[in-house]
């Protein structure tokens, strides 16, 4: 028995042409092409402008692997974070982030991951596998799903900022960016997705050379490369100096402001001296600060910085020119925060 395709594999130019070898008619390959990405059919028998002998001819030919809610937990401020469990029987984590005026879905790009940040949860796991474009697909759709059921609310943001480095697993993020803005797809304006990165320098150029249109978000969290290295490993291979080169060509590319994430430790990266140091890389590259509060996890012993400190360094930074916003933490009692993701099998 011939073994099954995925078929949200298939690129639509190699869905024509099945189509055609198989003697049905072009339109037919672009009806199935609509289920798939603007529909998120998961079942063939779903797709009911198909004739009967067409969905068993693509039932015998082709599976579609979608991914499933393994469970959700929802947090007193309405955070919902859930286990989503992929074909092979791995799990991810995603999390729907309810704000006043934004839903935000946060979503994962890897089984586990392959950088070792000292602060993260996900760094303290394997990396099994990248995830597929429409694995990626998937989690948006079911967090989609998640905020109109529960607050009746349409998503309006994407962050890739879940488990892994979206740019190690660089064709899948694009092609899933490509399924949720293209026409054929979810049609998104790209302006509303991050990609976020630990900072791998080459595949920022990448991005520029890409012209991509979403934005783009480094894990910066230390503008001293001794500090960094402590607790970014990557960093001692992709220095602040070429990560500085690559986001300055990025912007000359894209036009697009990078995004500096800076979870700021106590006694460790709060000082208005590491404030110094933040400002002057700001100088040199384009971008707006996002300061974010720290969630503690078992793994490490960083905590967060006071209050006092947090808006001491924002304000140091904004009398100086610096866009700057302090994002609070959301989830954190289910373990659904930033840098909290880590499989937690029952």
């Amino acid at each position: 028995m011939e073994k099954k395709v995925d078929i949200r594999t298939l690129t639509f130019d190699k869905l024509l042409s099945w189509f055609e070898s198989e003697g049905e008619k072009k339109f037919r390959a672009k009806q199935v092409w609509e289920w798939l990405w603007q529909k998120s059919a998961t079942d063939f028998e779903t797709m009911s402008n198909l004739s009967k002998p067409l969905r068993e001819k693509l039932n015998a030919h082709f599976e579609i692997r979608p991914v499933k809610v393994s469970e959700s937990q929802i947090s007193s401020d309405r955070t919902i974070k859930s286990g989503f469990r992929l074909y092979d029987n791995h799990l991810v984590e995603g999390v729907l982030i309810p704000t006043d005026d934004r839903m935000t879905a946060c979503v994962s790009s890897q089984v586990g991951c392959s950088l070792t940040c000292k602060f993260c949860a996900t760094g303290y796991m394997n990396r099994e596998r990248n995830l597929t474009g429409a694995e990626i697909y998937d989690q948006v759709v079911l967090i989609k799903n998640q905020a109109e059921e529960n607050y009746q609310a349409p998503l309006t943001n994407i962050v890739y900022m879940g488990m892994g480095e979206p740019l190690l697993n660089y064709a899948a993020v694009l092609d899933s960016v490509d399924k949720i803005t293209s026409e054929q797809g979810l049609n998104w304006s790209p302006k509303r997705i991050t990609v976020s990165t630990a900072g791998i320098a080459k595949m920022i150029k990448k991005l520029g050379d890409d012209e991509v249109k979403f934005n783009l978000a480094l894990s910066l969290h230390a503008a001293n490369d001794e500090k960094r290295n402590q607790i970014m490993p990557i960093n001692e291979s992709n220095s602040l100096k070429n990560l500085e080169e690559a986001l300055n060509y990025f912007y000359r590319k894209t036009q697009n402001k990078i995004t500096l994430e800076y979870i700021i430790f106590h006694g460790f990266n709060d000082t208005l001296q590491d404030a110094r140091e933040l400002l002057e890389f700001c100088k040199r590259v384009p971008s707006k600060v996002n300061i974010i509060e720290y969630n503690p996890i078992s793994e490490a012993n960083y905590q967060n910085a006071d209050p006092e400190a947090i808006d001491k360094f924002a304000d140091f930074l904004e009398k100086r020119g610096v866009t700057v916003n302090i994002r609070r933490s959301r989830g954190k009692d289910i373990d659904a925060a930033c840098g909290q993701l880590a499989i937690k099998e029952k």
